[in-house]
């Protein structure tokens, strides 16, 4: 898009007063997932597997789509806030903030699609009696084929592009860039979509520590957020942790 190329490398830039508000809003929306999950999700972990009824399925989903939330508000940051500028770099502030509700809003309904297949395996398993608190407790087996599996992914050419995207805020924007509150929405609907291809193989883990286990999804998010905006490059960020998760998935198989 040539009015965003043209704001140079960095892209456009967001005033101070506009980027502390969306900051604000984010980490609040962040905080009260957070809260909830600790809130429930020491219930969660105490229901009975094998006893599921319609208020437990909608319990479970909606504790996947809170617990995706949580952890990937804070990474979706960069990008949230380059779309912010470059919205407002086009249209002003007032409808630049609409766009960027939109924007997140889709973000949100692409990892509730991602958390609907999440709790309807994690139930189909419970009652295939397959799938414990803890699995790697349960079935160090198992628990070790899922980190090798996830280990391979970070490895794979789709890890590397939709991590690419989730790195350079300013290439995603630019190539997906769509007029309007409805082009906002669709923007981050696709974004979403990539940031699922980045970390889906990730999420997998949770049903490896404990889905409810609160230390272990945080652990999980803190490292989303650090391969995002910390690791040094994509190829060099994916193939340590991909080495790693692939040397604890051997130890786990092999004990």
């Amino acid at each position: 898009m040539t009015g965003i190329a043209s704001a140079g490398t960095s892209g456009p830039n967001l005033p101070a007063r506009e980027r502390l508000l969306l900051l604000a809003a984010l980490g609040a929306l962040a905080a009260l997932a957070w809260v909830y999950l600790l809130r429930h999700g020491s219930a969660m972990a105490s229901m009975e597997m094998h006893a599921r009824d319609g208020t437990d399925l909608a319990m479970i989903l909606a504790m996947w789509i809170v617990m995706m939330l949580a952890m990937m508000l804070p990474s979706v940051a960069p990008v949230v806030l380059m779309h912010a500028a470059a919205s407002q770099r086009l249209s002003g502030a007032a409808e630049a903030r609409w766009r960027s509700a939109a924007f997140v809003g889709g973000y949100a309904l692409s990892w509730s699609v991602f958390s609907i297949a999440a709790a309807g395996l994690q139930v189909w398993l419970e009652r295939l009696a397959l799938l414990s608190p803890a699995l790697v407790e349960a079935s160090p087996l198992a628990g070790g084929l899922v980190v090798a599996a996830a280990g391979v992914y970070q490895l794979t050419p789709a890890k590397e592009v939709c991590l690419r995207y989730c790195r350079t805020p300013l290439q995603f924007v630019a190539e997906h860039w769509r007029p309007g509150i409805a082009g906002a929405l669709r923007m981050g609907t696709w974004h979403g979509f990539y940031c699922i291809g980045c970390c889906g193989a990730l999420m997998a883990l949770l049903f490896v520590g404990g889905v409810m286990n609160l230390v272990w999804v945080a652990a999980i998010a803190i490292f989303v957020l650090f391969e995002k905006t910390a690791l040094p490059g994509t190829r060099a960020g994916r193939f340590s942790s991909g080495f790693a998760l692939l040397g604890v998935g051997a130890f786990l198989i092999a004990g």
